[in-house]
């Protein structure tokens, strides 16, 4: 990928892998660039999501970016809270968040996802002014869904290593239902 095409990604937004009934739907922070250019979430080759997912057991291999869709087999989708790819989530603003907050709850409302795993605490924090929020089972639901602030696996993240990351996620995946209702097509 060049700079260019890099640069050209810029405010794109990627569409949501999502179906109703999900066990857990992941929630980014925003898209960057390479997401934008691809088309695929977490797709910078320096991002954790895909070796963490399966180091914690929610996939049986590890996917790539380009297999998203093959996270609704297993009851996963992906979404953000801002929805423009940006180079670094500094570049949004708290209002940006907080009205990413806003459609998001009301997309979590409609999908009914088991858990809504938000990846970034501090997005969490600012989207749901919750500015005390840990890592961890949240003391808030949206709509019938229960919420989890995950570490975020950006590269930048240095203070959890993917070991670590995985652990966590794995905290979740302990109190996902495997047997919650999904609506999913297919195989």
């Amino acid at each position: 990928m060049t700079p260019e095409e890099l640069q050209a990604a810029r405010d794109r937004t990627v569409p949501d892998v999502v179906a109703g009934g999900l066990r857990v739907l992941f929630c980014g922070i925003n898209p960057s660039l390479m997401t934008g250019a691809t088309g695929h979430h977490f797709a910078h080759p320096g991002n954790r999501f895909w070796p963490v997912l399966h180091r914690s057991g929610f996939t049986p291999r590890q996917l790539k970016p380009d297999e998203q869709t093959e996270l609704l087999r297993y009851g996963l989708g992906i979404t953000n809270v801002v929805a423009r790819a940006t180079a670094r989530a500094d570049e949004l603003s708290a209002e940006e968040f907080r009205e990413g907050g806003k459609i998001l709850a009301a997309k979590v409302e409609d999908l009914r996802p088991q858990w809504l795993a938000v990846v970034g605490v501090t997005a969490y924090r600012t989207a749901f002014r919750r500015p005390s929020a840990r890592i961890g089972p949240q003391d808030h639901t949206i709509g019938d869904a229960r919420v989890w602030a995950l570490p975020n696996p950006s590269g930048l993240n240095a203070h959890w290593t993917a070991q670590t990351m995985a652990e966590e996620y794995g905290r979740l995946l302990a109190h996902v239902d495997p047997d919650t209702v999904r609506t999913i097509a297919g195989p």
